[in-house]
């Protein structure tokens, strides 16, 4: 059902929109973030202006655009979604010409102010011109051949050039947001089951393409599969990294060695302390009870935005928020899985909490497209 087709009765207007925003969404983001605060002050030995002050700047600026994206009627952002997509398939371009190179990737642009990261607005781009596309597609056209390779198609320009700096972790997420987006718009089961197919079968290419002409990845993600399949094959070497991570959980026990007591971090054994290992850092001084803590939190944002989703009438706006949710969700699973070992380390900052500028600010600009869908949906008087 169309947002016109909906009996609309009532929508907020004008100021009153801030009486409507989800406001427990909102209390539940500064949660996280606070904690991420708490985190960069601890990783720096106590100095507030390394990177938790930067952090919190980001996070006031974070939390002005999206009040801003709030309050602009979700039917403008619907008509913006296709012009958004293609400014950041524009950027990732860029990126191959201008970028700036970091840690063997190129995947940066120096706006002057700032490192922006197109990757990451291309996150919350391709969820909304997927939420556009299905919206104005009928529903039973959904799953018929042409229709689905068109979404298709527009997830793999993204992922492809992702994948091209390198950054396959984020190319990863990107081929999973568009997949569940898909799956939540009605798409066949039977299309995902044939994508699993291939994707065994692209499993095994990667491996047998090893030490070919035509090797498919990188040496170094090559070295990062081998390590979580085997940390300790190389543990003062390409295993370091994880082996140390897991050395620091197992040191937190129930309730931690205290705050800034970490001796992982403190040390510098951890790698990455301020952005991709940080949630080890959490794990170390606050143990347990604190890493849950967090994870609970995340837990709550996603039920919030899936509630939120519900009991939207707006197509768009419902599909736009459960694939901002699910954008969410790969982004703590993943980073939580590879710094526990359960995952191949592939370079995917824990949201909110994680050091960095792209990523905090293009999160909270999802967050006010899902409390817009949330602040404009009909209301029964």
């Amino acid at each position: 059902m169309s947002y016109l087709e909906y009996n609309v009765k009532w929508t907020p207007t004008g100021l009153a929109k801030v009486l409507y925003l989800n406001w427990a969404l909102l209390l539940l983001l500064a949660a996280a973030a606070g904690i991420g605060f708490l985190m960069l002050t601890s990783v720096a030995g106590g100095d507030m202006g390394r990177w938790a002050e930067p952090q919190m700047k980001r996070f006031g600026l974070g939390l002005a655009l999206m009040f801003f994206v709030a309050m602009v009627p979700i039917w403008f952002w619907r008509n913006m979604a296709v012009l958004a997509f293609l400014v950041s398939l524009a950027l990732l371009l860029a990126v191959e010409f201008f970028g700036e190179t970091g840690m063997g990737a190129q995947r940066w642009i120096n706006l002057g102010f700032m490192r922006l990261q197109p990757s990451e607005l291309a996150k919350i781009t391709l969820v909304m011109v997927l939420a556009a596309y299905y919206d104005w597609l009928d529903v039973n056209k959904v799953s018929r051949p042409l229709w689905v390779l068109v979404p298709v198609l527009i997830v793999l320009m993204p992922a492809a050039l992702t994948l091209a700096q390198p950054d396959l972790g984020t190319a990863l997420l990107l081929l999973l947001g568009g997949a569940v987006l898909m799956w939540l718009a009605g798409v066949h089961l039977f299309y995902f089951l044939a994508v699993g197919a291939l994707g065994v079968g692209a499993v095994a290419a990667v491996f047998l393409s090893r030490g070919t002409p035509w090797q498919l990845l990188k040496d170094y993600q090559y070295r990062r599969i081998d390590t979580f399949l085997d940390p300790s094959s190389d543990p003062l070497g390409a295993g370091y990294h994880i082996t140390q991570s897991k050395i620091a959980f197992g040191s937190g026990g129930w309730t931690g060695r205290g705050f800034m007591e970490g001796t992982q971090s403190r040390l510098n054994f951890l790698p990455e302390k301020h952005t991709d290992f940080i949630f080890t850092t959490l794990a170390e001084e606050f143990g347990f009870v604190g890493a849950s803590s967090l994870l609970a939190l995340y837990v709550g944002i996603i039920f919030v935005s899936v509630v939120s989703a519900m009991r939207n009438p707006d197509r768009f706006g419902a599909l736009l928020t459960f694939g901002i949710a699910a954008t969410f969700f790969f982004y703590f699973a993943v980073n939580m899985s590879m710094v526990m070992g359960l995952a191949p380390v592939v370079g995917v900052p824990l949201p909110l909490v994680s050091y960095g500028g792209s990523a905090m600010l293009v999160l909270l600009i999802g967050f006010g497209l899902v409390q817009s869908a949330h602040v404009h949906r009909a209301r029964s008087k």
